[in-house]
């Protein structure tokens, strides 16, 4: 809200007994719809998430008495669309930034690099060229190697797949991982 309108009881009270006549239930649908409207915030990524929820429940009660009238359905509803014009206002919050990551172990990099090696002399030569063409490049890459090749791209992923399926375990046991 640009400039902050002070609710009052009256205005309120008008919006609860829009949610249900009966007070006991119209509380219990306050909660709910204030509930649903922190997850439709948080998960939009909105640090803020009950400040948003609280201001759109204020902008809604200074409507109530301009739509509760002919209001027929949830008043979830107007809730709902009400939070996606606060959202179209309000920046999207930056997620926390996640830490860097350690640089990978040279060593360990070594030892995956003489395992791929080694695995990959259970294939056949042209079958290496194959995998290794395959996984370092990107997909336009694959449609002109599969034309290359003179198959389908359908055709080209079935023969790396197979290719996989001989070198998968033998790279997992090198690496002393789980088949």
């Amino acid at each position: 809200m640009s400039k902050k309108q002070v609710i009052d009881q009256t205005a309120f009270d008008l919006m609860l007994f829009w949610l249900n006549p009966d007070r006991d239930k119209a509380a219990r649908k306050y909660e709910s719809v204030r509930r649903r409207l922190i997850e439709v915030f948080a998960s939009r990524g909105f640090a803020d998430a009950e400040r948003l929820a609280d201001d759109t429940i204020d902008r809604v009660v200074t409507k109530v008495p301009q739509i509760s009238v002919g209001w027929v359905g949830d008043p979830l509803h107007y809730f709902l669309a009400v939070a996606k014009m606060i959202m179209l206002e309000n920046k999207r919050l930056t997620p926390a930034s996640l830490p860097v990551p350690e640089p990978p172990d040279p060593e360990e990099l070594e030892r995956q690099d003489r395992c791929l090696e080694h695995c990959l002399e259970l294939v056949s030569q042209d079958e290496r060229t194959l995998i290794l063409e395959y996984v370092d490049g990107k997909k336009n890459d694959r449609h002109s190697l599969a034309e290359r090749l003179g198959i389908s791209a359908n055709a080209l992923r079935i023969r790396v797949y197979q290719i996989k399926k001989t070198i998968t375990p033998c790279i997992k046991e090198c690496l002393g991982q789980e088949v």
